[in-house]
């Protein structure tokens, strides 16, 4: 994949799958260590010990509608083409978590790419799943809880068009100001 957003994306859909009512996003830039990191943690079903082995593997997948799964391999693969590390845990009952570092200055390292694009695509995917997403850059933090958002609704679909342009807007100038701290 060309951007990192679309295997945050790919693997937020496993989550989604796997009947998530909390799904955590962490996206941490330290570029005084050199890592990038992305985390993606939720409470849905987990795995059992003997898919947990299998995951990794291109040619499993616990889908009925195609014979691949190329989602945590490729994302695998792209972390340790980067001198990064993957790391995968799960546990039946109670969730999974997943944790790709990249060398944040390695050549081959893709790009986070459009993040906000990525959240609002899951966001109007809208199965009553709360997203936290909190993304770091060298010292500075940005937060984005849906649960908090819609608290604030009072009832209002998140996915109304109005709502979901706000958040677009909010999310975009909070990544700015992170950044350009």
């Amino acid at each position: 994949m060309k951007e990192l957003a679309l295997h945050i994306l790919d693997i937020v859909q496993n989550s989604v799958r796997a009947d998530a009512s909390i799904i955590e996003i962490t996206v941490r830039e330290d570029i005084q260590r050199d890592i990038l990191m992305i985390s993606i943690k939720d409470n849905g079903k987990g795995m059992d010990e003997e898919t947990l082995k299998k995951v990794e593997d291109p040619f499993f997948t616990t889908r009925t509608t195609r014979k691949i799964g190329l989602g945590i391999s490729l994302f695998k693969t792209a972390a340790l083409q980067c001198n990064g590390s993957f790391n995968l845990v799960s546990k039946q009952g109670e969730g999974t978590c997943l944790t790709a570092a990249f060398q944040y200055s390695h050549i081959d390292r893709a790009p986070l790419g459009n993040i906000v694009d990525t959240l609002v695509t899951l966001l109007m995917m809208e199965k009553e799943i709360d997203y936290r997403y909190v993304h770091y850059y060298k010292n500075n933090q940005f937060s984005f809880d849906t649960h908090e958002i819609k608290k604030v609704l009072d009832g209002v679909p998140i996915t109304d068009i109005n709502v979901v342009e706000w958040i677009k807007e909010y999310i975009t100038e909070g990544l700015k100001e992170i950044v350009n701290f």
